[in-house]
């Protein structure tokens, strides 16, 4: 089962609940659209970086030493702060989205924000929330599946040309990543229509 199957998965109703309670009270539609598109970009990010020998090093770096899925245990109690984990950088979502995203991650908001109709304050909490939950599913699957580097990098890659045929708005995050400069992929949103983003985020 590829990533973006398997996260999909961990997002229950009540999960969401929790995540619209922790980001402010927000809507809870809006905020299982803005997921479902942090999801895609978090995973798209990782196989971008995963691309190269150095990247994918320090992503197996990464889960090896931080992410072991043990989040996924309990995920509703790591995000309400009900239970802390024997490892504090398990949930540094800030940390991982700097490695994963760099200077993207303020466009890969703004996007988000804009599809999905959270502001983007929220839209970058949501991410910060979400980035932990991507790297211990990604973990257990490494260690699960014994990958080694190579692996862990066709997984993936895999994982996000599986997701690009079901969901049409990877191709936009795509983009996004691939850019040197920003607005283009903004230019392409606005001529696609918000509400038609919205109906892909939702599948």
């Amino acid at each position: 089962m590829d990533l973006m199957d398997l996260l999909q998965g961990q997002m229950s109703e009540g999960l969401v609940d929790v995540l619209a309670q922790q980001i402010g009270g927000a809507d809870k539609a809006q905020t299982q659209t803005a997921a479902n598109g942090i999801l895609s970009t978090i995973m798209a990010g990782l196989a971008k970086n995963a691309a190269t020998p150095e990247g994918v090093s320090g992503i197996a770096g990464a889960l090896d030493r931080d992410h072991d899925g043990s989040i996924l245990d309990d995920i509703m109690g790591m995000v309400a702060g009900q239970k802390q984990p024997q490892n504090p950088s398990m949930m540094n979502g800030a940390g991982i989205l700097k490695h994963i995203l760099g200077g993207k991650q303020n466009g890969a908001v703004d996007m988000i924000s804009k599809m999905s109709g959270l502001d983007s304050s929220k839209t970058g909490n949501l991410m910060t929330i979400l980035a932990p939950i991507v790297m211990g599913q990604l973990g257990k699957q490494k260690r699960t599946q014994n990958l080694d580097n190579s692996g862990l990098s066709d997984y993936l890659q895999g994982s996000v040309k599986s997701a690009t045929n079901k969901r049409q708005e990877m191709g936009l995050i795509g983009k996004l990543l691939d850019q040197d400069g920003d607005g283009s992929v903004m230019d392409d949103i606005a001529s696609m229509g918000m509400g038609m983003l919205g109906k892909f985020l939702k599948k």
